[in-house]
């Protein structure tokens, strides 16, 4: 068994961006950015980017190698693109793989159910809402856990990745897809610049929404670095964590397993 968090130990829990929160404040403001957002987040994912965050999810996809029958909770992941990325790898739902999309934003959710009708998935992926916190699955039910683009608006990452230990099956694996610290300090300087600079005014004019996107890259950087996130996995109970910078630090995809 894993021992229960502290319930001060989650720094970023009195953190909504750079606005200081009481932490029960922190979850309905973060749900309130989502549905704002949820019918134009893949697009302002592909403007924000320039289409390499596909490029990421592609990678994360192959590094989880999902295999025929095998049962996948995507958490955070409402609209569905990864999760379909991970049910056509593993054979489609006549491979008897099976994906649980579980999100906090009811609008998210609505989305991604929406999406999957329009591309005629009709079988092998589900959609729940649920917090990642409380995840609403079973112990020791699941074959692979995956988040991508999530963990950072948690409020409390620490109880997070204690639900992932518990949710998935001995021998199960755990990835983490999500935005770190770039490891080059002059391009570090130069991307966030762009962060502040360009990234709020694309969702003004995209989504009519720049203090969400204001929130987003803030909540960047009140992520843990790498390392840190790394040795957090190891306090919950996760084996042999480690990570894959992408794009030279400014995202990277995180491994461990339950054993």
């Amino acid at each position: 068994m894993v021992a229960a968090m502290p319930a001060d130990h989650d720094p970023e829990a009195r953190w909504f961006g750079d606005r200081a929160v009481e932490p029960g404040e922190k979850t309905p403001l973060v749900r309130g950015v989502f549905a704002r957002v949820a019918t134009r987040y893949d697009l302002m994912n592909d403007l924000m980017s320039g289409g390499v965050h596909r490029l990421w999810k592609n990678r994360l996809v192959a590094m989880v190698a999902p295999r025929p029958g095998q049962v996948m909770l995507d958490v955070a992941g409402g609209t569905g693109d990864v999760a379909a990325r991970l049910l056509t790898r593993a054979g489609g739902a006549e491979s008897g793989a099976r994906v649980v999309v579980c999100d906090a934003s009811e609008a998210m959710v609505a989305v991604g159910r929406d999406r999957a009708v329009d591309r005629g998935v009709v079988g092998g992926i589900a959609f729940v809402v649920g917090d990642a916190e409380t995840l609403p699955i079973a112990d020791r039910s699941v074959d692979v856990f995956t988040i991508a683009f999530g963990l950072r608006n948690v409020t409390r990452i620490d109880r997070a990745l204690a639900e992932a230990w518990r949710v998935l099956k001995p021998g199960g694996r755990f990835f983490c897809l999500e935005f770190s610290r770039v490891v080059s300090p002059p391009l570090r300087r130069l991307y966030d610049t762009y962060s502040f600079a360009v990234i709020p005014r694309l969702g003004q004019a995209v989504a009519r929404d720049r203090d969400s996107y204001q929130y987003l890259v803030e909540s960047i950087r009140r992520f843990p670095d790498q390392a840190a996130l790394a040795s957090r996995l190891g306090a919950a109970g996760f084996h042999g964590p480690r990570w894959r910078n992408l794009s030279a630090g400014v995202a990277a995809i995180h491994t461990a397993w339950r054993v």
